[in-house]
């Protein structure tokens, strides 16, 4: 009965985000009330399933200590801060918005290492990669289809997408991020030596929507993010197996991006019905065909003897982390001293340049931040300084920045909260890391996707996108608390 019911929830939990996907990402509160209700009551059945469970045998585990559960008592400490802000946000509704949200986030934490921990955590932990690498193919997929079927599908668009990827979740950079987050992840799969070979290949052939689904998303801060971590991943499992594995994804990724680049139909939806039906079933063979050859490289290259891993410097992780932090720190500073010059479009142009309005709207959280450093203007209180405050018209309700945000609406407060949360989660993967590196490697890298994303937009309110990383991150601590 225990099993049964550990399975069914570890089912909920893996394929939450994915469906929450489907209802605008969770943005809007009659949705992200629903996962709230879902996340705590998976909390309530890891709690009494875990305590049933306590009087089975178990096997020897290592002493964690008290620093892996840093994360999820941040992370609730966090939620408490932000609702309490209500007692100073200019608008109440705003700060109630934003503390269901960290309430949702710590329930989802405390599952996920509920769940993912105990004497049969090391296989849950296992199925996790695939049911991401599964969610977030079915999300890109979806999101691809009517590119690709124009005649037979027809989704809602918003004028602002400029015909950019936003299905399902509604917001372009966010579907960036989950083909971000899928394509590391795939790598990961791919390169696991433990799995079997017609799985890494069919890991290696998801590249392909993934890679396409990145490309039409034009995201700079996802494409960034989807770098930061491959660095992290190749850096985690240094062998000749993971690092043929990212070179095959990378390239099937390239391929079907490089394939749809030409196609104003694919890649903006633009052109007649009949140009744009064409184009999508040429776009379909090749995506086919891509799929099929990297599905057949990787299973060639992982019929081959790996050979000896690669040696790497002692202070490897250091490096990667300060070539990730100084890559991102140039974009900013670049893109800062660009002029403004024509409006961006929604196309391919994005990625010639790193301009971006979120110069103004990170100014802005400074101020609210410089207004009251030790509190903050109150959870949801950047919107009306950015009326107060903004230098032209065009509206906002988020800072483009979760570190800033926060910052400006918590103050000095919640920011030491917020980090709290990322060195909690950063202790508990480096004693996962050390206790079980092939396990680990996987969540470690999918959570550089999301932190590295962090600083750049508002994924933050997007629970279905943030959720996958939540639940990446639970992986870590419940395997740094099994010590298995």
């Amino acid at each position: 009965m225990r099993s049964r019911g550990m399975a069914a929830a570890r089912t909920v939990l893996l394929a939450g985000p994915t469906a929450l996907a489907f209802f605008a990402g969770g943005y809007f509160a009659q949705a992200r009330n629903w996962a709230g209700l879902a996340v705590w009551a998976l909390v309530v059945a890891g709690v009494v399933l875990t305590w049933t469970g306590a009087r089975l045998p178990a096997a020897p585990r290592a002493r964690s200590g008290p620093a892996v559960w840093l994360a999820p008592a941040a992370l609730i400490a966090l939620a408490a801060w932000t609702l309490a802000s209500i007692a100073w946000a200019p608008i109440a509704g705003n700060a109630y918005a934003a503390g269901q949200i960290a309430v949702l986030y710590a329930g989802g934490l405390l599952a996920a290492v509920l769940l993912l921990r105990g004497p049969d955590g090391a296989a849950a932990r296992l199925a996790l990669e695939p049911a991401v690498a599964a969610g977030t193919l079915v999300v890109v997929g979806y999101g691809l289809s009517e590119r690709l079927l124009p005649g037979l599908l027809r989704f809602a668009q918003s004028a602002t997408a400029d015909g950019r990827l936003e299905q399902p979740l509604t917001y372009w950079n966010a579907m960036g991020m989950v083909a971000a987050i899928g394509l590391v992840v795939c790598a990961r799969l791919a390169g696991d030596e433990r799995r079997r070979r017609p799985a890494r290949g069919a890991a290696a052939a998801a590249a392909a929507p993934l890679g396409l689904g990145l490309y039409v998303a034009f995201s700079r801060g996802a494409l960034f993010a989807c770098f930061a971590g491959v660095v992290t991943l190749a850096v985690a499992r240094p062998d000749r197996a993971q690092w043929r594995a990212i070179a095959v994804v990378l390239a099937t990724g390239a391929i079907a991006a490089a394939a749809a680049a030409p196609l104003p139909g694919i890649t903006g939806m633009r052109g007649s019905l009949g140009s744009r039906e064409a184009e999508g079933a040429l776009m379909l063979v090749l995506l086919a065909l891509i799929m099929a050859a990297a599905w057949l490289a990787q299973r060639s290259l992982a019929a081959r003897p790996a050979g000896p891993a690669p040696r790497l410097p002692q202070r490897a992780p250091w490096i990667a982390a300060g070539v990730i932090c100084a890559a991102l720190a140039l974009a900013v500073a670049v893109g800062a001293r660009e002029t403004a010059g024509v409006p961006l479009g929604g196309g391919a142009g994005r990625l010639t340049t790193l301009r971006s309005d979120r110069y103004d709207y990170w100014r802005v959280a400074l101020r609210a931040f410089a207004h009251d450093p030790l509190i903050g203007v109150g959870a949801g209180g950047w919107s009306v300084w950015w009326l107060r405050y903004r230098p032209y018209r065009d509206g906002a309700t988020d800072a483009h920045s979760l570190e800033l945000q926060t910052l400006g609406e918590l103050g000095l407060v919640g920011a030491a909260l917020l980090l709290a949360l990322f060195v909690g989660v950063g202790l508990a993967a480096a004693r996962a890391i050390a206790l079980d590196p092939e396990t680990a490697a996987g969540p470690l890298a999918g959570c550089v996707v999301y932190l590295a994303h962090s600083p750049l937009d508002w994924d933050w309110q997007m629970p279905a996108l943030t959720l996958i990383a939540v639940a990446l991150a639970g992986s870590l601590i419940a395997s740094a608390t099994d010590g298995q």
